[in-house]
C-alpha cells in the first residue's frame, strides 16, 4: 500500500484567526507527538524526525509570527516547508547543534564543520546510511557551520522492509570533532518513524 499524501495542501491550512484559536491545543499536540521523533545525539546534537504534522505546524508558526495571509506568501511557505516532509523511502529530519554558552558555540561550530555529513542511521543488518545534508540551502561557509541544518536519509526496499519487521536502528555521529552512537533508538521512535516509510 503505497500512502500518496506528501504535501500539506492550501487548502487545509488554517487562517490566521482560525490558528490563533486553536494553536494552544495544537501545539500541545505536536509537542507531544516530537518526543517520540527526537533523538539526541551525545550532548549536544538533536535530531527531530519531521513528518508532515510537524511541518503543518512550522507553516502555521511562520504565517502566524510573519502576518503572512496573501496567497503568494502562503504558497512560498508551502514550497520552503514541503521539502522536508518524507516523501517514501527517506526519514528527514531537523539537526541542531547546542551550545549553552554562546562562546561555546561559536567555537565548537567551527570545530564541526561538515558534521551534517557525518550523521548516521543504521538498519539492523543493513550498511550505515548517511545523511545528505541542507540540499539547496548553504548552511556553512569557510569559518563554521550551521546551529541547524535539515538531513535526509534514503532507505532502499529491504532496510524499509527490515524496519517495518522490527529491527533495530541505531543512529550517530563519526566526526573528527564529535563522536556519538546510540546502538537503538526508543522503541516508540522506531514505531513512529517506521510510518513514514511506504
Amino acid at each position: 500500500m503505497h500512502k500518496t499524501m506528501h504535501k500539506i495542501a492550501r487548502d487545509s491550512l488554517l487562517s490566521l484567526e482560525a490558528y490563533a484559536r486553536q494553536r494552544k491545543e495544537f501545539r500541545a499536540k505536536v509537542m507531544a507527538h516530537k518526543g517520540d521523533r527526537t533523538v539526541h545525539l551525545g550532548a549536544h546534537v538533536t535530531l527531530t524526525f519531521e513528518d508532515e504534522l510537524t511541518i503543518r505546524y512550522q507553516v502555521q508558526e511562520m504565517l502566524r509570527i510573519e502576518r503572512i495571509f496573501e496567497e503568494q506568501g502562503i504558497q512560498d511557505e508551502l514550497d520552503a516547508y514541503n521539502p522536508l516532509i518524507p516523501d517514501g523511502r527517506n526519514l528527514k529530519a531537523t539537526m541542531m547543534i547546542e551550545y549553552a554558552d554562546a562562546e561555546e558555540r561559536k567555537h565548537a561550530l567551527s570545530k564541526l564543520k561538515g558534521i551534517e555529513d557525518r550523521v548516521w542511521v543504521q538498519v539492523e543488518g543493513c550498511a550505515r546510511v548517511y545523511a545528505i545534508a541542507d540540499e539547496d540551502l548553504a548552511r556553512e561557509n569557510e569559518e563554521k557551520t550551521s546551529a541547524v541544518h535539515f538531513l535526509r536519509f534514503e532507505f532502499d526496499d529491504e532496510m524499509a522492509r527490515a524496519l517495518k519487521d522490527g529491527v533495530v536502528l541505531a543512529a550517530g555521529v563519526d566526526h573528527p570533532n564529535y563522536q556519538a552512537e546510540l546502538g537503538a533508538v526508543a522503541a516508540g521512535v522506531r514505531a513512529s518513524l517506521t510510518q513514514e516509510l511506504d
